[in-house]
């Protein structure tokens, strides 16, 4: 999250100490699709009309829309199944690793473990670059508790569903795609993502992937990015 900090510090060519946010945040600057995840989220029966600034000011617009989400949560927001894809897509397009939890959080209530990560893992899977950051980003608030008081869904059975409410469900599937993707996928923002969370040890692993792990720490090790470089060392100590 954009607000804590690793124990660990580094120092760059100026001898200066240097601290790395836990999570990062998107790289780039591509807030259309962001835009059209915050129109929908606005259009969410329950919610408080959010309209979109005269100005286009997304970080503006992005703070009233969670803060819609949250209070209506608060209130106990009777989702519908279409929310689902509109609260999920707004999570994975959020730029900010830890105000997307606003989104995250009442779809978790509402449709339970199994239902948020199943959409994660689907575009970390078959998504776009983007998406696959922005599953990984969002999948981090994922292990938070269901608050039973929270938003709700239309329809009383979705979280009846097989591990709906167990906090371990897909967590291997998701962490045995996630490393496949850090191996093979080139993308920056995608690696940068994905390392914070990704178990960096054999033993979370099936003995086919085991060799995959020691390719993924050499890789961050070896990486030019300064935040991987750095990142793979709080996880796997130098």
């Amino acid at each position: 999250m954009t607000s804590e900090r690793d124990d660990q510090a580094d120092k760059g060519a100026s001898g200066a100490s240097r601290t790395f946010a836990a999570l990062p945040e998107r790289v780039g600057d591509d807030t259309s699709t962001f835009h059209r995840c915050l129109a929908e989220v606005s259009r969410i029966p329950g919610l408080e009309p959010v309209p979109e600034p005269a100005d286009g000011d997304s970080l503006a617009w992005g703070r009233s829309v969670r803060r819609a989400v949250c209070e209506a949560g608060e209130r106990g927001l009777v989702l519908s199944e279409a929310s689902f894809e509109a609260l999920l897509e707004a999570a994975v397009q959020d730029p900010n690793p830890s105000f997307n939890r606003w989104f995250v959080e009442p779809a978790l209530n509402a449709y339970g473990y199994r239902r948020v990560r199943a959409g994660l893992l689907e575009r970390l899977r078959g998504g776009t670059d983007a998406q696959r950051a922005g599953a990984a980003r969002a999948w981090y608030w994922t292990a938070l508790h269901l608050e039973p008081d929270g938003a709700s869904a239309e329809h009383p059975g979705a979280l009846e569903l097989d591990g709906a409410t167990d906090r371990t469900v897909l967590v291997r599937e998701w962490n045995q795609a996630a490393l496949r993707e850090f191996v093979t996928n080139e993308d920056l923002d995608v690696r940068r993502c994905i390392l914070p969370g990704l178990p960096l040890r054999t033993s979370a692993y099936p003995p086919e992937l085991h060799h995959l792990v020691e390719t993924a720490t050499a890789l961050a090790r070896a990486h030019p990015d300064d935040y991987i470089r750095h990142r793979v060392e709080i996880q796997v100590g130098t």
